[in-house]
């Protein structure tokens, strides 16, 4: 049978596209020669929007007004001048073609000559850590080629290294701490001192990516946070390490930047905090911060033991306790705090077998601040007293299920000195102030992810909450609003968050004034008292401040039996 031809349209198929293509390809390149002119002066002028709405957008809102009326005095200037909407539209249109051009050089694909010098040094550097005898085809070799390991990196204008990819052979043991921290090290001084580099190990892929961190803001005064009860803000940190964020006031102007947010209540993991640093580094103003915030849903002890009046703004607020610095006081308040986790154990215990609701005075969170509680430690022993810090076993153990939290703030200097209690029932940690490796080590349980520098600003530091990851951290200033040294500006925002103070009725004190007056006279009689002579018994539990104590307390040794009995049922 003889096969039928194919129809025309199907055999010249091909060649009528691919002759369709070429004049659609033609056209379209005409059309762009002969529109340039119109292409270039239309992205021109959306540059120049572009440029003007960002000039509209930084300008405040103060003077936005007077703009408009400068703006809409320049056009009718343009209307009533002769040919001044001519002139306006050629001027607009000349500009546009400027800025539309397509001009510029071409940016240098690859690094330049001070560029390569500095990957190639660092190459060299980084041979004897990642190189051994016994490899047939090693990646790091001196005289070697670092485009093999350096895949991906950026620069600064000053030609440091803000961003670098680094390939690592797979036999190095990178799950070791120690040999991780060399590595460190060797990439933070060959990188540039003075500033914060990130480390991302990719143990699968045999990566490691350092970035260059910027600085926190550490401009962010104190302000009422938007916070649920229970949770307080720490300070702040890099956006990339927590997913919220939270509004913050500057002046008329607001953005949003990354919290560190500690949870505490009965269903906190973490209920109490620790903190440490050096002198000056900020844990004074870090405990402020805490209890303005604290103050905002409960009640407030504060432990002195510098003694350099730094919370001398609370004493008689509403909420506010007590604030103690001497040991008297202390002693007095802390057996008071102890007794009152007691009881509410018990008052919880016992609504719970009724099947009741907690409660009210259960629930409203009771917070216990001492800053350094071990500078009463050597006093006490002198008085034949006992250490305030072995009043905080109670609290510290039975804290979270009594809505007490406790939070100690020491320096490096005398931490050995802390309780073993206060060791092992602070779970959250924040170190400020310039550390080792081994002092944050020691403190938060592992290394951070980044390099600590030596010269910080106060209240820089790093946070771990539990087991979680370590964070950067920047407490919000809070200074002592009575210190001559604060500037205006830190002083209005602290005492505009400052609770009023409570106003004492006819004949009856304020909160914690009887202690003070009872812990002074104690002081003076023991002065007074000759060598030998034994001192009385602390302050009585009644006197301490009755603000947050009730009538049903029950003698210590019967509460601690049902306090126990309550947990653990």
């Amino acid at each position: 049978m003889a096969r039928r031809p194919l129809p025309r349209i199907l055999s010249t198929g091909s060649a009528q596209i691919a002759r369709s293509r070429e004049l659609a390809r033609t056209a379209a390149d005409s059309a762009t020669d002969v529109l340039h002119p119109l292409i270039t002066i239309t992205r021109g002028l959306r540059r120049l929007a572009s440029a003007g709405w960002r000039r509209w957008a930084e300008t405040p809102k103060d003077k936005r007004g007077p703009l408009l009326f400068l703006v809409a005095s320049v056009i009718l200037v343009v209307a009533l001048v002769p040919y001044g909407p001519l002139l306006a539209v050629i001027t607009l249109m000349a500009a546009a073609a400027w800025q539309g051009r397509d001009g510029g050089e071409p940016e240098q694909e690859g690094p330049d000559e001070s560029q390569t010098q500095r990957l190639q040094s660092l190459y060299e550097a980084l041979v004897p850590y990642f190189s051994t005898a016994e490899d047939p085809a090693p990646l790091y070799a001196h005289g070697g080629e670092w485009e093999k390991v350096f895949p991906a990196y950026e620069f600064d204008e000053t030609g440091r290294t803000t961003h670098l990819v680094i390939r690592y052979p797979a036999y190095f043991t990178d799950g070791e701490a120690e040999s991780r921290a060399r590595i460190e090290q060797l990439l933070h001084a060959k990188s540039g001192r003075g500033r914060e580099y990130l480390f991302a190990w990719d143990e699968e892929g045999n990566h490691l990516t350092v970035t260059a961190l910027p600085p926190l803001p550490t401009d962010i005064a104190a302000q009422r946070f938007v916070t649920a009860p229970g949770e307080t803000v720490l300070g702040f940190t890099d956006p990339s390490e927590v997913r919220r964020t939270l509004p913050l006031a500057y002046g008329e102007q607001q953005r949003d930047v990354p919290p560190v947010v500690w949870r505490t209540g009965t269903r906190s993991t973490e209920p109490h905090l620790l903190v440490v640093g050096q002198p000056g580094s900020g844990t004074s103003t870090l405990l402020r911060s805490i209890a303005l915030q604290a103050l905002r849903y409960g009640d407030v002890v504060i432990v002195e033991g510098g003694g350099t009046g730094e919370y001398a703004c609370l004493t008689g607020r509403d909420g506010v306790l007590a604030v103690e610095c001497g040991l008297a006081g202390t002693l007095a308040s802390l057996e008071w705090a102890a007794t009152e986790t007691e009881r509410r154990l018990i008052a919880a215990n016992r609504a719970r077998q009724a099947g009741d609701p907690p409660p009210d005075d259960t629930r409203r969170p009771l917070w216990l601040l001492l800053d350094r509680p071990s500078a009463f430690a050597h006093i006490a022993a002198a008085d034949g007293r006992k250490d305030p810090q072995s009043l905080l076993q109670v609290p510290l153990r039975h804290g979270r299920a009594a809505n007490v939290t406790v939070v100690v703030a020491e320096q490096f200097d005398t931490a050995d000195s802390l309780s073993d209690a206060v060791r092992q029932h602070t779970r959250a940690r924040v170190v400020l102030g310039p550390a080792t490796g081994r002092q944050l080590e020691t403190v938060l349980g592992m290394r951070p992810p980044t390099t600590p520098v030596t010269h910080v600003p106060p209240g820089r530091g790093y946070a771990r909450l539990g087991t979680g990851p370590v964070h950067r951290l920047q407490v919000p200033s809070t200074p002592d609003p009575y210190d001559e040294a604060t500037s205006d500006t830190d002083r209005q925002a602290v005492l505009a968050l400052l609770p009023p103070r409570t106003t004492p009725a006819d004949g009856e004190n304020l909160p914690g004034a009887e202690t003070a007056q009872k812990a002074a006279a104690e002081e003076e009689a023991a002065e007074a008292a000759p060598a030998g002579a034994v001192l009385s018994e602390a302050v009585p539990v009644e006197t301490v401040p009755t603000k947050a104590v009730t009538t049903n307390v029950v003698p210590a040794e019967a509460a601690t039996t049902e306090a126990v009995g309550a947990e653990t049922s």
